[in-house]
């Protein structure tokens, strides 16, 4: 499936703003389960500093921003051709061990109640059938409901408050993976929802790495592995590792930020 995909991200302060640094991670890699025909990040108001393929293979951008202008605006576009390979994304690769994703975050620490979750799934099946029943226990137990959790939210905290956002469901799937012996990450991105192309934010989803597999995705917002319709961006430990947007502001400026996506055939 051919996918046309426009982000654009855009701040504005009311006072010109001593210092700012933004990390970028909106350019898409090729993989197994894409291919990326064009892609144009462009930054309007601000100073790219660095470019590098952080530890985790993300193309990442650094820009800097002082004084003027009031306007930051950075917009990533292009076309993606994407496939169906069932969630598997293949072996692990770079220069980051396996073992790593094996170890909790801040965001994903299993509790008690992370752990009561995972020893819902039983030991019967297989791996990935075990993985496919914490999907759908995650999508039962946490409703998704927009703005009921922010981007601190641990995985323990949208677990017992039974609600959260994609994000917190691939926390929640992330922590209760390790819990069983996973090595897990957040996977952060674009999906095409059917009925609009217009989004406010992008998607996120979570993978585990299962013997003989390879890394396995697993979209428990949604209750299925990722398919065609799913464009992969970054990956980490947690949110904070792949988010696509992230950074510091210095100074007393009120920022306000506006977020437009489209994701069309």
């Amino acid at each position: 499936m051919r996918l046309k995909i426009t982000h654009r991200t855009e701040y504005r302060y009311d006072v010109p703003i001593l210092y700012a640094l933004q990390r970028l991670r909106l350019v898409p890699l090729a993989g197994p389960t894409q291919i990326i025909g064009h892609w144009n990040l462009s930054i309007d108001g601000a100073r790219e500093e660095l470019r590098f393929i952080d530890h985790f293979g993300n193309d990442t951008r650094l820009i800097s921003v002082e004084g003027e202008p009031h306007v930051i605006s950075v917009e990533a576009s292009g076309e993606v051709e994407t496939s169906d390979k069932a969630g598997v994304t293949g072996p692990h690769r770079g220069f980051t061990p396996l073992w790593l994703f094996a170890r909790e975050t801040p965001l994903t620490e299993a509790g008690h109640g992370i752990a009561a979750l995972a020893g819902e799934t039983g030991s019967s099946g297989g791996q990935i059938d075990r993985l496919h029943r914490l999907m759908g226990l995650i999508g039962e137990h946490v409703k998704y409901v927009p703005g009921s959790t922010d981007a601190a939210t641990p995985a323990e905290g949208a677990l017992a408050q039974k609600t959260g956002v994609c994000q917190d469901h691939a926390h929640i799937f992330i922590a209760a993976a390790r819990h069983l012996g996973y090595p897990a990450r957040y996977v952060s991105g674009y999906l095409m929802m059917e009925g609009t192309s217009e989004q406010a934010a992008s998607h996120a989803w979570a993978e585990a790495h299962v013997d003989n597999l390879g890394w396995v995705a697993f979209d428990a917002a949604n209750g299925i592995s990722p398919d065609e319709r799913y464009v992969r961006l970054a990956t980490g430990r947690d949110y904070r590792e792949a988010a696509p947007v992230s950074g510091i502001l210095l100074g007393q400026a009120e920022e306000r930020l506006a977020v437009r996506i489209t994701v069309e055939q």
